[in-house]
C-alpha cells in the first residue's frame, strides 16, 4: 500500500509527530450509477482538502485525539471500470488493511461501495451490526438495471446472512422498499426522520451493546439545508446535534470495526459542505478510539 505524504493526507498533520499509525483513510471516488446530481467522484479529494482547516484540538475530550489514533492516507489510485470489479477491488483493500490490524475509513464516491466495504468483515465475524445514516432505505433489488447502485447499497449488504442493518434519517423509499422491510423486519430496523424527537438513546445502547459495528454514512442523512452539495438532498433530515450522540454512544458500547462515508458531491467555491464531511470523519474516528 502507498500512502500520501503526512502533510497531504487526512488532517494533514505534522510529520515529524511520531505516532502509530491505527486508521488507514481511503479514498475511493467511485461514480457509477448516480441517478440525479453528480460529482461524487470528486468527494474524497475535497474531504481530505478540507480535513486540513479542521481543528485537531477535540474540545469534548480536551486533547487532540488525532495524536491517540494515528491516521495514514492511501495515495489515489485508478478504480475499477466495471462496478463488480470495483466492489471486489475495495474489498481487497479493506482485507489488507484488516490483516494489518488496522482500521480502514473508506471516503466515497457512491454508496454502492459499502457492501464490497464489508466483505472481509462478513468472514471476520459471526455478526455484523451495520450503523446506517440515510435520507433513502437503499433497499431496492435494483435500479436502472443495475444490482450493484447506490439505491440498492443496503440491500445488497443485506444479501449476506450475518449483516443486520440499523438505519437512521429514513426519510424517503420506494412502494417496494417498504414491501421488502415489513418482510425482513428481523434483519432491519429503521429509526424513521420523522420520529427522530421520539428515538430514545437507551433503546439504541441497548440495540448495539456488545456488537461487531460497521458505520455507513450517506451525507444525504443530513438535512438538505445543512448538506445541498449531495446528489439526492432530502428536506426533513437529521442535523450535528441528531448524529453526534448516536455515534458517541453506539462507540462507546460496541466495537467498531470499520466505516466509510460516502455520496458528497462537492460544490464549486462553496466549502461548507465538504469542512463538514471532513469534521464528521474526524469526528467518528475520535469516538472509536476513545472508547477502544
Amino acid at each position: 500500500m502507498e500512502f500520501l505524504k503526512q502533510k497531504d493526507g487526512f488532517l494533514g498533520y505534522d510529520a515529524a509527530s511520531k505516532i502509530k499509525c491505527k486508521v488507514v483513510v481511503v479514498p475511493f471516488g467511485l461514480e457509477k450509477t448516480v441517478s440525479y446530481g453528480g460529482g461524487t467522484k470528486n468527494g474524497p479529494e475535497e474531504i481530505i482538502k478540507a480535513s486540513h482547516q479542521v481543528e485537531l484540538f477535540d474540545e469534548e475530550f480536551k486533547k487532540e485525539t488525532f495524536k491517540h489514533i494515528g491516521i495514514k492516507t492511501l495515495k489515489p489510485f485508478k478504480i475499477k471500470k466495471q462496478i463488480k470489479s470495483a466492489m471486489s477491488q475495495i474489498a481487497t483493500i479493506n482485507e489488507r488493511i484488516l490483516s494489518k490490524k488496522l482500521f480502514p475509513l473508506v471516503l466515497g464516491g457512491e454508496h454502492s461501495i459499502t457492501s464490497g466495504s464489508i466483505r472481509p468483515f462478513v468472514k471476520k465475524f459471526k455478526k455484523l451490526y451495520i450503523l446506517h445514516f440515510d435520507a433513502h432505505a437503499d433497499l431496492r433489488e435494483h435500479y436502472n438495471g443495475e444490482r450493484y447502485s447506490h439505491a440498492t447499497a443496503i440491500k445488497r449488504c443485506l444479501d449476506f446472512e450475518n449483516v443486520k442493518v440499523i438505519s437512521f434519517g429514513i426519510r424517503n423509499l420506494s412502494k417496494e422498499e417498504m414491501i421488502f422491510y415489513n418482510k425482513n423486519r428481523k434483519k432491519i430496523k429503521i429509526f424513521w426522520g420523522s420520529h427522530k424527537k421520539k428515538w430514545k438513546i437507551s433503546e439504541i445502547r441497548k440495540i448495539f451493546k456488545n456488537k461487531n459495528v460497521y458505520i455507513t454514512f450517506d451525507v444525504d442523512c443530513f438535512d438538505s439545508s445543512l448538506m445541498p452539495a449531495t446528489g439526492t438532498p432530502e428536506p426533513g433530515g437529521m442535523f450535528w446535534e441528531d448524529v453526534m450522540p448516536i455515534i458517541k454512544n453506539v462507540c462507546s458500547v460496541s466495537n467498531v470495526v470499520g466505516a466509510d462515508i460516502n455520496e458528497l458531491a462537492p460544490i464549486k467555491n462553496f466549502n461548507a459542505c465538504n469542512f463538514l464531511t471532513a469534521k464528521l470523519a474526524y469526528k467518528i474516528l475520535s469516538y472509536v478510539f476513545e472508547f477502544k
